[in-house]
């Protein structure tokens, strides 16, 4: 049996500033609280120094690196990270110590009352607007597409129980949200306020267009409401052109071809907005089938290419 009771997953893209920070401090953090641990940090293609220092930090017997191919993503290291854990709870956090890793005996304090998920609520949030304002959107539709009332599903420092890791790892999903995807086996779910600093160093690595596609693979992935949207957006555009129809119909009647004749930019008005309905429809379809298309290739959501940890054999 595992004398291990926490594992800690990091997924590190380009941190190599930040990683000689974060793990003095986690370390100084995990010791402190007199319990088995482990320490999974999972380089995500890094193209700079990451993976040599994480290697160094594998020669510790509580540390262990998992090496991908390349860059699939945030979620996809921390999959991958899941897939390797042992702990009875699994803390996720970032590299860059916005969240500081003072935090995680305040998760595991409260999880151990008994929850399968905690998340956390970042206090005076020091990003910008074009971080803040994708974020909020995130958190609306979480919360109506799950039904769960959570005030911030995007901070990653979150606590997981180890039943609820193993079922999502068994999902195999390549477009998922992992916050959204707990929430599916979870019984009991509940969220506390966490610091939030500035990056350490080095740059984001989530730019804006990250963001915008976490929300499709959330919407995507949990909902079938864009096609629901566009069938109902569709069903009410086609009533109102049919009794602006109608009106046209009955507006030559009344007043000769002429008057009817002088409406045409409206008629080409109405045209474009049929248009741009159509091709908008077409692209949301394209997506779907597209994931969809994903899914059936049966293409591995991530690939470890090694394993670096003391003591055993990979």
């Amino acid at each position: 049996m595992s004398d291990v009771q926490i594992s800690v997953v990091i997924p590190v893209y380009n941190e190599q500033a930040n990683l000689p920070t974060l793990m003095q401090r986690l370390v100084a953090v995990m010791e402190g609280m007199s319990k088995g641990y482990e320490v999974i940090l999972v380089d995500d293609g890094s193209r700079d120094d990451s993976l040599n220092m994480m290697k160094d930090y594998a020669k510790q017997p509580f540390v262990k690196v998992v090496e991908l191919t390349r860059n699939y993503g945030q979620h996809a290291a921390i999959m991958a990270g899941f897939s390797v854990s042992r702990g009875d709870i699994v803390v996720t956090m970032d590299a860059d110590l916005q969240n500081p890793p003072e935090e995680i005996p305040n998760l595991i304090r409260v999880i151990e009352e008994g929850y399968d998920v905690v998340g956390t609520i970042r206090k005076s949030r020091k990003d910008s607007f074009f971080r803040i304002f994708p974020s909020r959107i995130i958190n609306i539709v979480a919360r109506k597409i799950t039904g769960v009332h959570m005030s911030d599903w995007g901070c990653m420092l979150r606590a997981y129980r180890q039943p609820v890791v193993k079922r999502m790892t068994e999902c195999h999903e390549h477009s998922t949200f992992i916050p959204a995807l707990a929430t599916v086996f979870a019984k009991r779910v509940t969220e506390i306020e966490v610091a939030h600093k500035e990056r350490f160093g080095g740059k984001s690595n989530y730019p804006l267009r990250k963001l915008i596609n976490l929300q499709f693979d959330l919407v995507s992935a949990f909902s079938d409401f864009p096609m629901r949207l566009m069938m109902y957006g569709g069903l009410l555009m086609f009533l109102l052109g049919t009794c602006f129809g109608l009106l046209l119909a009955v507006a030559r009647l009344v007043y000769g071809a002429q008057w009817a004749a002088e409406g045409i930019f409206t008629l080409f008005a109405i045209l474009f907005v049929f248009l741009g309905l159509q091709f908008l429809a077409m692209g949301v379809t394209g997506e779907y089938i597209g994931r969809i298309y994903r899914e059936v290739r049966k293409r591995p959501e991530y690939v470890i290419e090694n394993i670096y940890c003391v003591g055993e054999d990979q």
